[in-house]
């Protein structure tokens, strides 16, 4: 696992954040040190699929990045279940499929290259994951591919989201904010690199509050919506068709 270096250099011009060859080489370690229990999220996730995923079915991992999801889905889930991954980036499809030919994985796995901000056609699903993703689709397309979702989603189906999120009110935001920073801190970033990835990140990663959330997913029309994972700016949703 290269160290995540991309915001090392303080000369560097800052530019808007893209997953390229230079992110994801270095994406594993990234996400690691940037979310806070990252390795216990993925492994929430697994366990939620495994309740919810529907032999002879599939599951689809939007935003698949570097196949981390699905590797650990692959240890609990029915081999009779089919995996799809989609990501936008083609480098991260090629550090996928490295890595899951590398896992020994032989289940078939579909893997995509799509932008879901311009929807996405889902077939036979009874998973559908979206981890640190939603955040990335504009705002614009955000709730119109979470209605696509819900109505393409089998009866039951699940829809598993991690998102970042804003305080519900200004006070705890700039806390939280201020706590995750000290978090990254604690994980080897200086400041520096904490104040460039910010700024990379600006027009790109838009979060919404938890609340905005749940009422957007409430009203794409999922019955029973549920917060599994809460740690200050960052939330673990599952929505139940």
């Amino acid at each position: 696992m290269s160290k995540d270096k991309i915001f090392d250099d303080s000369r560097q011009k800052v530019t808007d954040f893209e997953f390229n060859r230079a992110v994801v080489s270095v994406f594993d370690d990234m996400v690691v040190r940037s979310v806070p229990f990252y390795l216990e999220i993925q492994r929430m996730i697994t366990e939620l699929a495994a309740d919810f995923v529907v032999e002879g079915t599939q599951i689809y991992d939007l935003g698949c990045s570097t196949g981390t999801t699905m590797m650990n889905l692959d240890k609990v889930i029915n081999p009779k279940v089919r995996f799809v991954g989609i990501d936008n980036s083609d480098e991260m499809l090629k550090s996928c499929r490295k890595n899951l030919k590398s896992a020994g994985i032989t289940r078939d796995i579909e893997l995509v290259k799509a932008d879901i901000n311009n929807g996405v056609l889902l077939e036979n699903p009874s998973v559908v994951i979206l981890c640190l993703t939603l955040q990335f689709v504009r705002p614009l397309y955000r709730e119109k591919l979470v209605k696509s979702i819900n109505d393409q989603l089998n009866e039951n189906g699940a829809l598993i989201v991690i998102e970042k999120v804003l305080g519900e009110a200004t006070l705890f935001n700039r806390m939280f904010i201020k706590y995750y920073y000290d978090f990254k801190q604690a994980n080897n970033y200086s400041q520096t690199e904490i104040a460039k990835k910010r700024e990379s990140l600006e027009n790109v990663l838009i979060p919404y509050k938890l609340k905005e959330n749940e009422v957007m997913l409430k009203e794409c029309g999922f019955k029973h919506i549920e917060v599994f994972f809460k740690w200050y700016n960052f939330s673990g949703f599952i929505a139940v068709k």
